[in-house]
């Protein structure tokens, strides 16, 4: 069951990294793309990736995953890019196959974290569907990874469309928002 208590002494927690389908791959060639203004987007796995990597020897983190608002790339594995961009960082030990978020991730997950405004929307109501009376406190903390940037509320941008540097800044904005989860969750007990 999630809990959001984050003590350095207590259990160690999980973080699920969503975005919309949890791959980038060209929809378009496979006639998924209905939603032309919310492409398709590498973004979670990796976010998964890179939060892995920066954590991968820290007790205070168990599990790590990627996931998709819906369904279109189940089953299919990260874009070239993105899997360049990891393999350039020296992430070279990362395989990823999409999923689409589940019910129990709301209850196996300690922290939820969405990509941009768009997928905190979609969790924020998927959470209102799990949610029972007397169960809010125990399901995951559904959060814009943004807010553990230097700015509050800053999406991770959506390379798809773009050319290979847009997946190298989102990779620099993960860093970033992966340092200031670690800095405002992980260490913040050891700060008091």
């Amino acid at each position: 069951m999630a809990s959001t208590n984050l003590a350095t002494t207590g259990p160690p927690i999980s973080v699920l990294f969503v975005c919309l389908g949890n791959i980038c791959e060209l929809l378009e060639l496979m006639g998924y793309n209905d939603s032309p203004d919310q492409p398709c987007s590498g973004r979670s796995p990796m976010g998964e990736a890179v939060f892995r990597h920066r954590t991968s020897s820290d007790p205070r983190v168990r599990l790590v995953e990627s996931a998709g608002t819906e369904s279109y790339n189940v089953g299919n594995s990260p874009d070239e890019r993105t899997m360049s961009v990891l393999q350039d960082k020296g992430i070279v030990d990362y395989s990823h196959v999409a999923r689409k978020v589940r019910r129990s991730d709301f209850t196996r997950f300690d922290y939820i974290l969405a990509m941009d405004r768009s997928n905190l929307r979609d969790l924020q109501v998927l959470r209102q569907r799990v949610a029972t009376k007397g169960n809010m406190d125990k399901l995951a903390r559904v959060v814009l990874f943004g807010d553990y940037g230097d700015e509050n509320g800053e999406e991770i941008i959506d390379p798809w469309y773009g050319e290979q540097w847009g997946f190298e800044v989102v990779y620099e904005q993960l860093v970033r928002f992966s340092d200031g989860f670690v800095k405002k969750v992980l260490d913040v007990d050891r700060e008091n």
